[in-house]
């Protein structure tokens, strides 16, 4: 009789991280993630006390992943990282950025909070330094529209086809430089 094959964590949960590439964190199941490694779903219940909690450890790797999106970025502000990081992460992983992005999920702290790091970061920057906290947050406000529109274009495979993948980040960029210039001229004239 051969040996039984053992699974450690990482195994099952690089297997419901596939599972969920395709199906969303709630095709995670034991069944679905014992398939996938060809086996019971013994070794899951060995590691994981309960399928949440696998689910956790994928929700985990997944912000993980975004993390080393966001660091693999070389842009001059936040907001073209965090953009062009978004993009990618929606490029690889639709299915999942449409069920962390766009439908309400347990998984992400709240968009004050996220928000709220954001601001600061705006407030650090030598442009915005003596620009009002509204100020700031309202730029935010149309950056996030823009953004998001786009990012879930690309999640969704709603792109022309007349416009290719690389040309996606430039015009993030062209429209993120329009409404900080519309931005700047309107404070300048609300300032006169």
């Amino acid at each position: 009789m051969p040996p039984k094959t053992k699974f450690d964590k990482e195994v099952i949960i690089d297997a419901a991280l596939a599972v969920a590439k395709e199906e969303g964190f709630s095709g995670i199941t034991a069944r679905s993630v014992a398939t996938r490694l060809q086996s019971s779903v013994a070794p899951i219940y060995v590691n994981f006390a309960t399928i949440n909690d696998l689910v956790d450890a994928v929700v985990g790797r997944v912000f993980s992943i975004s993390e080393e999106f966001l660091a693999r970025q070389k842009g001059i502000s936040v907001f073209e990282n965090i953009g062009k990081a978004s993009l990618d992460f929606a490029r690889e992983y639709p299915v999942l950025f449409r069920e962390l992005s766009i439908n309400p999920n347990p998984y992400l702290a709240s968009y004050e909070t996220i928000e709220n790091s954001m601001l600061e970061s705006m407030s650090e920057d030598e442009s915005m330094k003596d620009w009002t906290l509204e100020e700031r947050r309202r730029l935010l406000l149309k950056m996030r529209v823009f953004h998001m529109g786009l990012s879930t274009m690309v999640a969704n495979g709603h792109v022309p086809s007349w416009l290719a993948n690389q040309e996606f980040d430039q015009l993030l960029m062209e429209v993120g430089e329009d409404v900080l210039l519309a931005q700047q001229v309107k404070r300048r004239e609300c300032l006169k």
